[in-house]
């Protein structure tokens, strides 16, 4: 059974930087393709970023490419989304996802373990 917990949510400013941890207990990190995700009021979550399990395939949403950037440690067991140019459509609970297939997913339907989310609250 694999567990997700985020951290480094909070408030930031707009054109500010937050970097979101994701720390799985469980299973066998290393093999797995993780992935962010967010879910704003009122809205359907929405993919963010993903990377594979070693690390060198990553894939972006448009509206954060340039912006975000997704990256893992597989000796510490950790994967971060580094955040900057923050706009306050950045407003959301963010998601941290595991996949049992290594390579990468745009798909919420693709990931089998989930995080209970961090908010993040961008004011303009």
């Amino acid at each position: 059974q694999v567990q997700l917990v985020e951290s480094g949510g909070g408030l930031v400013q707009a054109g500010g930087s937050l970097r979101l941890s994701c720390a799985p207990s469980g299973g066998t990190f290393s093999w797995y393709g993780m992935g962010w995700f967010r879910r704003a009021p009122g809205k359907e979550r929405e993919f963010v970023a993903t990377i594979s399990w070693n690390g060198i395939s990553t894939a972006y949403a448009d509206s954060v490419k340039g912006r975000f950037t997704i990256s893992r440690d597989n000796a510490k067991k950790t994967v971060a989304l580094q955040m900057s140019s923050l706009k306050p459509e950045d407003t959301a609970v963010y998601y941290c996802a595991a996949r049992v297939a290594g390579g990468t997913s745009t798909r919420a339907s693709d990931y089998g373990y989930w995080g209970q989310g961090t908010q993040v609250t961008v004011s303009s």
